[in-house]
């Protein structure tokens, strides 16, 4: 069997008395759209939160390319390509949309002292090029009317895709979105769908956790589903719509 992209063996994280992600095991293929569904309280953002660094695994493991990473801090984790937006919009409200964008590229910036204390010439090149990527990537999520605009002077739907902009800027291979499409109406949940296509398109694995079942059925090619923090069932989307089990947890039995 090849190297999954992400594989996640035996996985738990237990608050005290609470084990809310209970023996996961999961593997995710380079190139795909993959979901992350269930119940409210499932367990399906403490999963993201243990894949992405923001909690470490009270047991099992994660591995990126084969290389274990369960417990890495979030920056580290991004320098090997994984990148996420979270529920809550994270955006920096004082800053320009283009800034906030350019924040996600830090790592590709060169960071070291005494170069920016002496802004040498290569340090004006490298912040053309941050800001020249930083607006290309706002036009392709379909924020560029905002270009010029304060982060604090957006719509709530185009803040949700600059986010992704942001997350893109890190150069991510793989890309998990938290409930990307909570508050948006449905023009707007359309612009996010054709977002997250282009963005699959480009050899971007993305892997989301949503409610909204269209929006999860229309784009996933794979479904993880959960419900008290253990695996319910994984599948295609048809597969998935016709478990009985998943009726009963998710989509609510006749």
């Amino acid at each position: 069997m090849m190297t999954a992209l992400l594989e996640l063996e035996h996985l738990s994280k237990s608050f005290g008395g609470v084990h809310a992600v209970q023996d996961v095991s999961y593997r995710i293929e380079a190139g795909a759209v993959h979901a992350v569904i269930g119940p409210n309280g499932a367990g399906k953002t403490t999963l993201f939160n243990l894949i992405s660094g923001v909690y470490t695994p009270s047991r099992g493991h994660i591995r990126l390319r084969g290389e274990e990473v369960g417990g890495l801090p979030p920056n580290r984790l991004a320098e090997r390509g994984l990148n996420r937006t979270f529920q809550n919009l994270q955006i920096c409200m004082n800053l320009t949309a283009l800034e906030n964008v350019m924040v996600g590229a830090h790592l590709q910036l060169d960071r070291r002292f005494l170069p920016v204390l002496l802004r040498l010439p290569a340090i004006g090149r490298s912040d053309r090029r941050a800001r020249e990527r930083a607006a290309e990537l706002m036009s392709f999520v379909g924020c560029g009317a905002y270009l010029a605009a304060e982060a604090a002077a957006m719509p709530y739907g185009a803040l949700k895709r600059l986010e992704i902009a942001r997350a893109l800027a890190a150069e991510p291979q793989i890309l998990f979105l938290d409930e990307p499409a909570a508050g948006l109406n449905a023009t707007e949940t359309a612009e996010l769908e054709a977002v997250i296509r282009r963005i699959a398109e480009r050899g971007i694995t993305v892997v989301l956790v949503e409610h909204d079942m269209k929006l999860v059925m229309n784009l996933a090619e794979h479904i993880l589903v959960l419900d008290y923090g253990r695996k319910l069932a994984e599948g295609s989307p048809a597969e998935v719509r016709a478990n009985p089990d998943v009726i009963a947890a998710y989509l609510g039995a006749a």
